[in-house]
């Protein structure tokens, strides 16, 4: 049985797949894209699309970057904070747990009160959100979390539901 799943990934990892045009609603703000023009997906994308073909979430570290998906259509994009090296953000596979319009948030340093849009995807306190506090999206700055702009947390917020998946990967 082991040997079927490996071969799956190697087959999933070696097909080029191609996005279609998304068709969603981006914000005005200039760090919400919707992805318009077809890219491939990467390796870990890629292996989790097949793995679903609802809607999930994947963030990527590297690029600093959420892109949400149904399926293996993009139909949302935005840059994102994610954690420092002293602070990382956790990677894996997760769902989303919980929603909360906002919620406080504190630890070694910081208060943050009114922390909207609040996706725990994790324990620990680990989620996707917005952020008032800063506009320095595509940095990695957080405690853990993944800030969203606000607008951005809106739309995900609004657009996931709980259990939706969120890979987290570099």
């Amino acid at each position: 049985m082991k040997w079927i799943a490996s071969l799956l990934l190697v087959v999933v990892i070696m097909l080029p797949v191609a996005l279609q045009p998304a068709t969603a609603v981006a914000s005005s703000a200039e760090v919400n894209t919707v992805m318009e023009s077809e890219a491939s997906f990467d390796s870990m994308a890629n292996a989790y699309a097949v793995a679903t073909s609802g809607k999930w979430i994947d963030v990527n570290l590297s690029r600093q970057r959420l892109t949400a998906y149904v399926g293996k259509k993009a139909v949302y994009s935005t840059l994102v904070s994610t954690g420092t090296s002293r602070t990382p953000t956790p990677t894996g596979r997760y769902t989303i747990l919980d929603k909360v319009r906002s919620r406080s948030m504190s630890g070694p340093g910081y208060y943050l009160p009114g922390v909207p849009y609040v996706m725990h995807f994790r324990g620990g306190g680990y989620a996707l959100h917005g952020t008032y506090w800063h506009n320095n999206f595509g940095r990695r700055m957080s405690h853990g979390c993944i800030n969203l702009p606000t607008s951005a947390a809106a739309w995900v917020y609004s657009w996931a539901r709980v259990g939706t998946p969120v890979s987290i990967h570099y």
